[in-house]
């Protein structure tokens, strides 16, 4: 598991090949990733937007920005934990994915970016 604390809030990412969802016979791999957001301010903050990088190396590198994860815009309070699962496709069995959140401090309303660390998306057949 990889984890960055930026700016009081801990990300933590975690990732799953899924073979039930991939068919390397066909170059289709598929990978969830879990991340785990904890907000270590002493003030509330709320998740805002999301920017991903991901690279996958037999093809061209793809930019997703939209709002918040997976259709929601978390408020976490101090001391709050939220966690969610998504998924990234890639062409190829090995990828990399890097980004960062966007989050507003209820409080003063100050907008700020948290890095989100980067991780890799492999094939575990790569791996022998």
């Amino acid at each position: 598991m990889n984890t960055l604390v930026t700016s009081g809030i801990s990300i933590s990412v975690a990732t799953n090949y899924r073979q039930d969802l991939s068919d390397p016979t066909t170059s289709s791999y598929f990978f969830n990733y879990t991340i785990t957001i904890e907000n270590t301010n002493p003030f509330n903050v709320q998740l805002l937007t999301r920017e991903w990088y991901i690279f996958d190396s037999l093809n061209n590198a793809r930019m997703v920005s939209g709002p918040g994860v997976v259709g929601e815009q978390p408020i976490l309070k101090s001391g709050e934990k939220y966690s969610y699962v998504s998924g990234c496709d890639l062409s190829s069995d090995i990828g990399e994915m890097k980004g960062f959140y966007t989050f507003l401090n209820i409080g003063t309303q100050e907008v700020f970016e948290v890095i989100v660390p980067n991780f890799v998306l492999e094939f575990p057949g790569k791996l022998n």
